[in-house]
């Protein structure tokens, strides 16, 4: 191999912090109550101002008389566009919700995993060289319901649904961002 095919160069995007839920899964009409938690990502492998990126969120509450605990898995891409020194991003990002086991109203069990969207943007605010003030917010869907009988019957059992149980939610996320690149790798 060439020098040049063995130099080549790298770039990381970590981010992290403070995020805010809009709503608890299992917030109902005239009793939602947002979760707090964190968010953490890792963006890599830019190409044409298009980054690769993982994130991992978590996120803890009481609502209804019910402890809640959401850990998010995404993956998806990012894009940035300078506005002077701050840059402008948005996202889309694809993974899974998992929830505690006891989340729905007074404790009862609900469904633990769903499939989750994420669709948002945010801004980008140099602090330093290579660390930046990130505020962020997102679009969320996630369809998480009771859970069906956990016990085997001969007879077939049907779901009591529990009705106006959110599906869309929004995100905010206030945090930092450090950029870690080589010598070699193109400036943004």
């Amino acid at each position: 191999m060439s020098d040049a095919q063995q130099q080549q160069p790298f770039f990381y995007k970590a981010s992290g912090g403070y995020s805010l839920l809009s709503n608890s899964p299992n917030g109902v009409r005239g009793s939602r109550q947002p979760l707090s938690g964190f968010a953490a990502s890792l963006g890599m492998l830019p190409w044409h101002r298009l980054d690769l990126r993982a994130e991992a969120a978590d996120y803890r509450g009481t609502n209804l008389n019910a402890q809640e605990h959401l850990l998010f898995l995404l993956g998806g891409g990012e894009y940035e566009a300078p506005l002077g020194k701050e840059a402008a991003f948005a996202d889309a990002m694809l993974g899974a919700v998992n929830a505690n086991r006891n989340w729905m109203q007074n404790g009862e069990a609900g469904q633990t995993t769903s499939l989750l969207c994420v669709l948002g943007g945010g801004l980008d605010t140099p602090l330093r060289r290579r660390l930046a003030l990130r505020l962020k917010g997102d679009f969320l869907y996630m369809n998480l319901h009771a859970a069906l009988a956990s016990i085997p019957s001969p007879a077939p059992v049907y779901p009591n649904p529990v009705h106006g149980l959110p599906n869309f939610y929004g995100r905010v996320v206030v945090g930092l961002v450090w950029t870690i690149h080589s010598p070699g790798a193109p400036k943004r």
